[in-house]
C-alpha cells in the first residue's frame, strides 16, 4: 500500500510538469499593426437637404441612405433624387440615380445607374448610365452613351457637355438621322 502515494505524487508531479511546459511552448506572437479603417464615419436614413444661395434653395436631395467618410466624401448606395429651383422657387428640372457619389477634393458628384435628368421647362429628358455633375459650374458631362427625348424627336450619342438643367448641351459623338434648319 505504500506504493499508492507515491504513484499519485508522481502522477500529480507529471501533470504539473506538462501543465508548466504547455505554457512555456506556447509562444508569444507579436501583434500586427493595427488596421486601418476606411469606411464609413457615419451613416443616415431617408435623408432630406436642401442647398441655398442668398436664402433661395436652389437644390433639394432625397437619398434613402448616405455614408459620409471622414476626407468628406458621402456615397448614396441606393439612389438619389435632386431637384433645381429658379430664383422663383418654382422646379426646372430633376435628377435621378440608382446610386451616387459626392468626391469632396473635387467639389464633383457622380451618379451611376439609370441616370435621367429632365428640364421641366423645356420638356427634355435626359438617359445615360453614368453622369458627372460639377456643382460649382452647374455643368453635367459623361462620357457614356446618353439619349435625349425632345418634344419631337430623340437623340443618340456618345459624350455629352451641358448645364445642368439641360438649356444647352453638347453631344460629342452623336448618331442618328438629324432635320438640319437653315
Amino acid at each position: 500500500m505504500a506504493h499508492l502515494p507515491n504513484t499519485k505524487a508522481s502522477f500529480i508531479s507529471s501533470v504539473i510538469i506538462s501543465l508548466v511546459g504547455f505554457l512555456f511552448s506556447c509562444s508569444h506572437t507579436e501583434t500586427s499593426q493595427p488596421v486601418e479603417y476606411n469606411g464609413p464615419l457615419s451613416e443616415a436614413e431617408n435623408v432630406e437637404m436642401y442647398y441655398a444661395e442668398n436664402d433661395i434653395i436652389k437644390v433639394k436631395m432625397i437619398a434613402k441612405k448616405v455614408f459620409e467618410f471622414e476626407n468628406g466624401d458621402r456615397e448614396f448606395p441606393d439612389g438619389i433624387y435632386l431637384e433645381f429651383f429658379n430664383e422663383m422657387g418654382k422646379i426646372t428640372s430633376t435628377l435621378r440615380a440608382n446610386s451616387a457619389y459626392f468626391f469632396s477634393e473635387d467639389n464633383q458628384w457622380r451618379g451611376r445607374g439609370k441616370v435621367e435628368i429632365v428640364n421641366i421647362e423645356k420638356k427634355e429628358q435626359l438617359n445615360t448610365e453614368e453622369l458627372f455633375w460639377k456643382q460649382d459650374t452647374k455643368r453635367i458631362f459623361t462620357e457614356k452613351f446618353v439619349t435625349i427625348k425632345l418634344e419631337n424627336e430623340v437623340i443618340y450619342g456618345t459624350g455629352l457637355e451641358a448645364a445642368q438643367d439641360l438649356s444647352d448641351y453638347t453631344i460629342k459623338n452623336p448618331e442618328g438621322e438629324f432635320e438640319v434648319i437653315e
